[in-house]
């Protein structure tokens, strides 16, 4: 039976967008990953209310308010305690997209995004900071799953030369997210007082959409068929997402894969770590994700409204101007996601961050001199544009493409968890970096990211149109490469790759 469905017509593999791939993209994207951006943003506008309220409560509890500091570091525990939650989502994603698949822990984990909701929109009737503090680190485990599980889910679905267009959907939908929350939090909108705990709350409309429609999609292929073994499933599911049903290659390009992984298990964390084979796939990893939040988009983010106002523009102006940046961040992300499938995954990478640098250093500069204070403005835009044309979405692309099944949930999880501490890291420390280091905080910015982007030029190879096997194959010769150096004098050394997958025997041979 199988092999009848298998037997299709001659003729070319259909790599166009289909309705199904787009609705799939949409959903996951506008569902999930927006939620993100729209998280990072909403507790700049209501910052202020938001000290109100606790300063409030404490008052009301203790009969005494809080001074400067303490309320500093209270909010910078709600600004910064979504990263935690992210960190802990990080580390259970190798579990949940093993267990229930990549749509099912999708779908499953949205009864996260409504406990958050409920707790965040009702704090101010309950009179309960703690409730504002635990529904954000609720949104950040959510995150924290989803921006793993959307690129891994969408990178497994696409054909390979659709796998970068439909790789930074994602990215878009989180500078959309970034962009509704600066926009909604206009006095005009929601950046009133009294609608603070509803701005917060919001997350769940979108979460709501996806839950109706996602569960009618197929689940990704490539887990049903290497993972799950459904041949039939895996069929259905590539009937579903291509335009024709000429999927006789790429079912052979999935076993071919399936074959070289018959022997490995899903690999965990640990054995990730220690497997000599992708050493250098996890140290691209860790650096590009990493650097992704020391680049401090972070801190543009969380606290654009203190840096437009360190800058010198008026009071009024700055909920406009945060808002005009928040549709460079779209326009920036759209040019990215058009642009990843011609120019390929290092030239953004490589060009968001050295683009993210120079203009990090330009904000020291601007600060420095008060007469300049557009010029940091636009500084602030080209940090961000430089970050959502190629930061924002590739990193997680490249996580997915170098790796093979085996060890992607276990590379995601290493990826995920560094970002999120380094999150953490960022959104908890800049108030204090800022007040301790001034204008120069910026510096540190900048060193990482011209850093980040000369190591993906010198070691990360263009990954387009490339098969997973491919690539592996491509860091197996450059192990080799490295290996042979290193070893190449007395002893001599043998190479073998084991089933394509690019393990390397090592024998030593002695006189």
């Amino acid at each position: 039976m199988a092999e009848e469905v298998l037997i299709t017509p001659p003729g070319k593999i259909s790599s166009h967008l289909t309705s199904s791939l787009l609705a799939v993209a949409f959903l996951t994207s506008f569902g999930s990953s927006m939620l993100y951006g729209y998280n990072l943003a909403v507790v700049n506008s209501p910052a202020g209310y938001i000290k109100d309220f606790y300063n409030r409560t404490v008052v009301s509890r203790n009969g005494t308010g809080l001074n400067g500091e303490a309320l500093t570091l209270m909010y910078s525990l709600t600004v910064s305690v979504f990263a935690i939650g992210g960190l802990i989502g990080s580390l259970m994603v190798g579990i949940l997209v093993t267990k229930f698949g990549r749509k099912g822990t999708l779908v499953n984990s949205t009864v996260l995004v409504f406990i958050a909701g409920s707790l965040m929109g009702f704090s101010r009737i309950c009179g309960s900071p703690e409730m504002v503090i635990f529904g954000r680190f609720i949104t950040g485990i959510h995150s924290g799953i989803s921006l793993s599980v959307v690129p891994m889910y969408l990178g497994e679905i696409a054909p390979k030369n659709l796998r970068g267009f439909l790789g930074l959907m994602p990215s878009i939908f989180i500078c959309i997210g970034v962009f509704s929350a600066q926009l909604l939090g206009l006095h005009e909108l929601l950046g009133k007082e009294e609608h603070w705990p509803l701005f917060l709350s919001l997350v769940v409309v979108p979460t709501f959409v996806q839950l109706m429609l996602l569960p009618w999609f197929p689940e990704s292929p490539r887990y049903l068929l290497i993972e799950k073994h459904n041949v039939h499933a895996t069929i259905t599911a590539l009937k579903w997402y291509r335009a024709k049903c000429n999927i006789q290659a790429e079912i052979e390009e999935m076993q071919e894969e399936q074959r070289s992984l018959s022997t490995v298990e899903t690999v965990s964390v640990w054995q990730l770590l220690l497997d000599p084979t992708v050493r250098w796939q996890v140290l691209s990893v860790v650096i590009i994700n990493i650097g992704m939040q020391l680049s401090g988009i972070d801190a543009i983010w969380f606290y654009t409204n203190d840096i437009f106002e360190n800058a010198g523009i008026p009071a009024p102006e700055i909920p406009y101007t945060t808002v005009g940046t928040g549709a460079i961040e779209i326009i920036a992300g759209l040019i990215g996601c058009f642009t990843i499938e011609r120019l390929g995954r290092r030239p953004l990478i490589i060009g968001g961050f050295a683009v993210m640098g120079m203009c990090c250093a330009g904000i020291t500069v601007s600060l420095i001199l008060q007469f300049m204070k557009y010029v940091s403005v636009g500084c602030v835009v080209g940090i961000i544009a430089g970050f959502c044309i190629g930061p924002a979405g590739v990193p997680f692309l490249i996580t997915a493409e170098l790796f093979k099944q085996s060890h992607r949930p276990a590379a995601y999880t290493v990826g995920g968890s560094l970002n999120w501490m380094s999150n953490f890291t960022i959104g908890f420390i800049f108030p204090f970096l800022q007040m301790s280091a001034g204008s120069y905080c910026y510096l540190v910015f900048s060193s990482v990211c011209l850093a980040v982007a000369i190591y993906v030029f010198f070691v990360i190879p263009e990954t387009k149109n490339k098969t997973f096997v491919e690539i592996s194959q491509m860091f197996a010769t450059k192990e080799a490469v490295v290996e042979s150096q290193a070893l190449s004098q007395p002893d001599q050394l043998k190479l073998k790759k084991m089933n394509g997958y690019g393990t390397i025997l090592f024998v030593r041979e002695y006189m």
